[in-house]
């Protein structure tokens, strides 16, 4: 069947067709244009390397690409917003994680698509695999699997597995509200959260907020069938960890007095009356794309005291994951992390909390066309394009790594000082 595509639409498969089909390639790094060359590329050179890595396993960070390679792993379960599209037809998105760990942070990356039948399938499939890479980067892959997935492989695995969609998304949302919050003037031990979406990202979030000091207690998970409590009996295993005894039973219910709403689920939840009967100065996260469960015009009509983000790049306060994975795993690369723990986590938050506070670059007010641009309500965390992300992020996730005891290297002599 030939579909009618929209103009638009099919500037988008253009894009991908032409001058040649996909988005990544691979590289050729070492000349190859001689017999000699050729000699030490392959046999009889290549060898030489072989012994080495078989004598001593680390040589093959030093021998090999393994050290800045990463590969970005999926089943195709949940991509993006189209929901369970299978394997093959993920693969653009795939790439498109590929091309934005080169573009933004220099790695390499291989896409691997799995047809599985199980989420044991895919940690075999991975486990099998790992020895090629020196992280695995889980995308688009349906909770409560994801969690399975994820959790088995850093039992096999000694490379860095971590799952974009739960911790990179909890990173920046983590870092935008800490800073939010310090603006209106609230605290994050003492702030009741409502979070709309009980899958990988809103459970990841609530579990990373937890960490950073906010109280179990003072969460109101909402899933489809409303307030994750005590008393229901379909809850997974991951969603009982936030289970509340309360009589409330609605996102409205849950929405009266909260100080915070985090929105991972889905366009159009929240309405006015919600919004209204939350505390005062909140802060409203509303994440689904591309339509947040609440318009930020519907917002700003009914609240002028509140502070805004959206998952959209048209509004202020973009929580956007390409300001957190490529650089974590850059962070984590260049010191040979064993593991993306939770203290590397918390410091990527802070680097990019803190980022958030200095004042922004020329090149970032020309990128997104803006004659000035700081710290408050409507810029509460660090643009994509700015250049000192890479400065800041990957040193403190590797500190942390070598703080924590899993990273392999000690401090890199290319990073700053300390």
């Amino acid at each position: 069947m030939t579909r009618n595509w929209t103009e638009e639409e099919q500037q988008a498969l253009d894009y991908h067709a032409q001058p040649v089909p996909g988005k990544i390639a691979t590289a050729v790094t070492k000349p190859c244009e001689t017999q000699r060359e050729l000699s030490l590329a392959y046999t009889p050179g290549v060898a030489v390397p072989v012994r080495a890595i078989a004598e001593e396993p680390l040589d093959a960070y030093r021998y090999t690409n393994k050290g800045n390679l990463v590969a970005v792993v999926t089943d195709g379960t949940a991509v993006l917003g189209l929901g369970n599209t299978g394997a093959l037809a993920s693969k653009p998105v795939m790439e498109g994680k590929g091309v934005l760990f080169k573009t933004f942070a220099g790695i390499d990356v291989f896409d691997i698509e799995i047809d599985a039948d199980s989420p044991d399938a895919i940690v075999d499939t991975v486990a099998a695999i790992a020895p090629t890479f020196g992280g695995i980067n889980l995308e688009d892959i349906a909770a409560p699997h994801c969690f399975e997935v994820e959790r088995k492989l850093k039992e096999r695995i000694d490379i860095p597995v971590f799952h974009d969609d739960q911790h990179g998304t909890a990173i920046i949302i983590a870092a935008g509200l800490l800073n939010a919050l310090d603006i209106q003037g609230k605290s994050i031990h003492a702030t009741q959260i409502t979070c709309l979406g009980a899958g990988a990202a809103g459970i990841a979030s609530m579990e990373l907020l937890v960490a950073l000091g906010a109280r179990r207690e003072n969460i109101m998970l909402v899933d489809r069938r409303g307030i994750v409590h005590t008393g229901r009996d379909d809850l997974n295993a991951y969603k009982r960890e936030f289970a509340v005894e309360t009589g409330r039973r609605t996102l409205a219910d849950a929405m009266a007095g909260a100080d915070v709403f985090i929105g991972v689920s889905g366009p159009d939840l929240v309405d006015a009356g919600m919004l209204a009967s939350m505390a005062p100065r909140p802060v409203v996260f509303a994440l689904s794309n591309p339509v947040p469960e609440v318009r930020p015009e519907l917002a700003r009509e009914t609240r002028n005291d509140l502070i805004m983000a959206t998952g959209r790049s048209d509004y202020p306060n973009q929580v956007n994951n390409v300001l957190g994975f490529p650089f974590i795993f850059r962070g984590a690369l260049d010191v040979g992390a064993r593991a993306i723990n939770t203290e590397m986590a918390i410091a990527a938050v802070h680097a990019l909390k803190a980022l958030a506070h200095e004042p922004v670059p020329d090149s970032v007010l020309e990128a997104y066309e803006q004659e000035t641009m700081k710290f408050g309500p409507d810029y509460i965390i660090p643009k994509p394009f700015d250049p000192r992300l890479i400065e800041n992020v990957p040193p403190a996730v590797a500190r942390a790594a070598i703080d924590t005891g899993v990273a392999r290297y000690g401090w890199p002599a290319h990073y700053p000082q300390q």
